[in-house]
């Protein structure tokens, strides 16, 4: 079992107010990927299908870009943050809230085990320790310490998303929330972090222009063919195309948040 002592903590998060005393890793990675360029991007467990669109795609972008992604293997956003970074093969962080030797939540079994072949987990919890509502709360200043800036996905009012986003700002590191319906109490504490001041994402330019990085090529900025096809469900455009449904997932996700496109009843259709 590997682990790394205060002293030899990444640079950010040691230098929080109150970092580890111990960190777990568990995976193929080498711990200096956790001194590299790092983003967190957290949100609801029980996020909209848009939201869930939204996360894929910011971590499959910025992975392609060459930023390790960080969240907390839950379900909903950080799930899909993972799955985003996996798909472009970047590098994607997990940070739990139990037993480095543990998956949690179970129904994450799968993903775990794809983030640690190429990865890392952490967790400042040595192995045997069971989860426990304290220790979510504890876990998230660990995700924000290892990043350089925070995006919050989809949160609702007392989200523990809204907690990583706290620890960020006492750290003085970036966060970024994406804007949502007004009507919706899914980006209640979203759009209240934009009311104290946190920097509107519209797209994964935002956060990567923040830390001086070049958004890697993208398809056709009209949208491209995958626009063409529409009216469409995503079942229908990935046996039109032959793209995986993670692929159409991040491309439909493009095109709604650029306004060229919007999902109702399941079915995409083409924006006037």
């Amino acid at each position: 079992m590997r682990f790394l002592r205060k002293r030899d903590l990444p640079p950010l998060l040691r230098a929080i107010h109150d970092p580890p005393a111990r960190l777990y890793l568990r995976g193929e990675g080498d711990a200096e990927l956790l001194t590299g360029p790092a983003v967190a991007i957290v949100g609801a467990r029980a996020c909209s299908p848009y939201g869930a669109q939204v996360a894929r795609m910011l971590g499959r972008e910025l992975a392609a870009a060459g930023v390790v992604v960080v969240s907390g293997l839950a379900r909903g956003i950080d799930g899909e943050a993972h799955r985003g970074a996996l798909e472009a093969k970047g590098h994607t962080v997990a940070v739990l809230g139990c037993g480095i030797d543990r998956d949690y939540p179970a129904a994450h079994m799968s993903l775990a085990r794809s983030i640690a072949e190429r990865s890392l987990i952490v967790s400042e919890y040595e192995p045997g320790v069971e989860p426990a509502p304290w220790r979510f709360p504890a876990r998230n200043r660990i995700i924000a310490g290892l990043c350089v800036a925070t995006v919050v996905v989809e949160a609702r009012e007392r989200s523990g998303a809204l907690i990583t986003a706290d620890f960020a700002l006492e750290e003085g590191r970036k966060v970024f929330a994406v804007p949502g319906e007004i009507t919706s109490a899914l980006s209640a504490g979203a759009n209240g972090l934009l009311r104290l001041g946190a920097t509107p994402l519209t797209a994964a330019g935002d956060v990567l222009e923040s830390l001086g990085l070049e958004s890697p090529p993208t398809g056709d900025p009209d949208g491209g063919p995958l626009l063409d096809l529409l009216p469409a469900t995503a079942d229908e455009l990935v046996q039109k195309t032959g793209l995986s449904a993670g692929q159409v997932t991040a491309a439909l996700a493009e095109l709604d948040v650029a306004g060229l496109a919007k999902e109702g009843d399941g079915i995409y259709r083409r924006l006037a």
